[in-house]
């Protein structure tokens, strides 16, 4: 993809995502974009695509607990297109496949995609469920979702099946942890391999400071 098109694409996604949800910001939109750029430098796969995919994949969101949260990967999708065919420099005949890709990159989806850009897409969106940042999303969606740091009874889902809609220590059970198991690169493994034990690190020290 040529830079004054991709400059142009990063313009108009800070411009179209709106920002009362830091957890999926344009922050999270740019990191994403430099997820895909770092796994398809050793991977592969269609700039044209995966630009645009990892820039407008979350362009339309909602809370976790909004009753409309399933249907923003396909709204994302629609207004992605309508981004892209107004956007003379951008080859028309590849909308369908940043459309697709973008549907396809929900943490839930799990059959592997046969598409590499949709491997890379969800891998890149799928490496900010790792490490640091993954805290810092994981409780800054709490505090929007008005969702409480854990369960007083059972903090660590020891004798429960995790509940991240209730509560946020749960979704490190849930999402958090299994992230790294559920990536299709080498790159996006070997990245949320190293990740994923900061993770541990720090349920670890969660765990002496509640004394559970």
């Amino acid at each position: 993809m040529e830079n004054n098109l991709k400059q142009k694409l990063i313009d108009i996604a800070k411009k179209e995502i709106e920002g009362n949800d830091p957890a999926h910001d344009f922050e999270h939109a740019k990191r994403v974009l430099h997820n895909v750029e770092l796994i398809s430098e050793k991977e592969g796969g269609d700039q044209d695509i995966l630009v645009p995919a990892a820039l407008f994949h979350d362009v339309v969101i909602y809370p976790k607990n909004h009753p409309k949260s399933d249907d923003a990967p396909k709204e994302s999708a629609d207004l992605t297109r309508k981004i892209l065919e107004k956007e003379d420099e951008y080859p028309k005949e590849k909308i369908e496949l940043v459309e697709h890709a973008i549907k396809e990159c929900s943490f839930n989806k799990n059959e592997e995609p046969k598409d590499m850009e949709t491997k890379i897409l969800r891998d890149a969106d799928r490496l900010e469920a790792t490490g640091v940042v993954a805290i810092m999303r994981t409780f800054s969606s709490s505090g929007h979702m008005e969702r409480p740091f854990y369960d007083l009874e059972d903090p660590f889902c020891e004798n429960r099946k995790p509940n991240p809609r209730n509560f946020a220590v749960d979704l490190f059970y849930e999402r958090l942890f299994v992230a790294k198991d559920r990536m299709y690169t080498d790159t996006a493994k070997n990245i949320a391999k190293e990740r994923t034990k900061f993770l541990y690190t720090f349920i670890d020290e969660l765990k002496r400071e509640l004394d559970a």
